[in-house]
């Protein structure tokens, strides 16, 4: 598939007005992409005193997204050198000197919205490392906070401030026919808008992602420390389409928060009116569980929320990613190989206009999320009526 232009407008930062009252959604990911902003990976908290490893898996997801569309890349001075000698094998990328605390492009990136004639503009939150001075992951934030604009500044993307509502991307889906998808756990945490009551902050997501109704999940992943971000436990795949990770294992403490999750969903139906039809995407059979060897690959600053041995990653399969014309999914081996097989098979059976290819992450859930959490698509032009995802493959 050639990667397509997207139309911009030149670089503002509109203050006084929302999203929906210019017209303007956030379209569904499965919808077609102009790009993917990621940034480079260098933490050593995140991503370990040699990020080699790290890097590599980043590198193989660039490989893919380059494959269907076009792919932003976000360093620092010092790193430019790095990312330029790791992609000068690709086409399709633009590499843009812009610092960051970290490398979770979901979280710290705008989010693009559209309206019906395809124009494509962004939304800047407040970013505060999932909860400020309350459990923040790590104390400084500033450059992290600053990513959004500046890229909207370097691209001439138009920008709604949505600040200082705090807000992640990896905290919302939606299936761009007016329905958002959250989490109780994550949007109503004391350490991103307390002052807010939960009728508020559904109305700045009405306002600012252009839907008419938010979905409520009661939880996310066991020990996800995000706060239990959407992303890593429910996504849309299609219009009335969600996968919920799942697990059949009783004794699991992911269990009964997916139980309550399914019931949810079962009770509830889209902005159209529709029930949803609810895939079930199992998580790993065994848990992936951080060893004393693990923890001696870090090096974490004053701070910063630490690794320690014996604690559970929030491993998930749902924290796939869409790009054109596949679906990146994680695989994380070794005594998951043969689950890690079989996400991909019920993955692949939803997503039949899709190649659905798995990526090694296991360096990458080290880091505290998935493929998923480190990238963010850029909407291609895409006029109304919406068009079905296999349209566009």
């Amino acid at each position: 598939m050639a990667c397509n232009k997207v139309t911009r407008e030149d670089y503002e930062i509109i203050k006084d007005r929302v999203p929906v009252d210019d017209g303007f959604f956030m379209p569904a990911e499965y919808w077609l992409h102009h790009g993917t902003l990621m940034i480079w990976p260098f933490r050593e908290g995140s991503w370990g005193i040699d990020p080699e490893p790290s890097q590599k898996a980043f590198i193989r997801i660039f490989e893919e997204i380059t494959k269907s569309e076009e792919l932003y890349i976000l360093a620092d001075k010092e790193h430019m050198a790095d990312v330029q000698s790791a992609v000068s094998h690709l086409n399709h990328v633009h590499i843009l000197e812009i610092p960051s605390d970290d490398a979770w492009a979901r979280d710290v990136g705008p989010t693009f919205v559209s309206n019906n004639m395809g124009d494509i503009r962004a939304v800047n939150w407040r970013f505060n490392a999932w909860g400020g001075d309350y459990d923040g992951l790590y104390s400084s934030w500033d450059l992290d906070n600053s990513v959004a604009l500046k890229f909207c500044e370097s691209e001439n993307f138009k920008a709604y401030d949505a600040e200082p509502f705090v807000l992640e991307g990896g905290s919302i889906h939606t299936d761009g026919e007016g329905t958002a998808i959250v989490t109780e756990t994550c949007l109503l945490s004391k350490g991103r808008n307390p002052e807010m009551s939960r009728e508020e902050i559904e109305d700045k997501l009405c306002k600012y992602l252009g839907v008419t109704k938010v979905l409520w999940l009661p939880y996310g992943i066991y020990n996800d420390e995000t706060n239990e971000h959407v992303d890593n436990v429910c996504a849309f795949v299609g219009p009335t389409e969600v996968v919920l990770a799942w697990t059949d294992n009783e004794d699991d403490p992911q269990y009964e928060m997916s139980r309550k999750d399914y019931e949810y969903l079962s009770s509830v139906t889209d902005a159209k009116g529709r029930k949803l039809v609810i895939h079930k995407l199992p998580i790993p059979d065994h848990p992936i569980l951080i060893s004393e060897d693990d923890v001696s690959l870090y090096a974490f600053e004053e701070g910063e929320d630490n690794r320690e041995a014996g604690e559970r990653l929030a491993a998930s399969y749902v924290n796939f990613y869409f790009t054109n014309n596949e679906v990146l999914i994680p695989a994380f081996g070794g005594d998951n190989t043969e689950s890690d097989d079989r996400a991909a098979r019920l993955l692949q059976d939803i997503c039949k206009t899709r190649k659905v290819v798995q990526i090694p992450a296991g360096k990458i859930l080290m880091g505290g999320g998935n493929i998923h959490c480190i990238t963010q698509q850029i909407p291609d032009k895409m006029p109304h009526p919406v068009r079905k995802m296999q349209e566009f493959v």
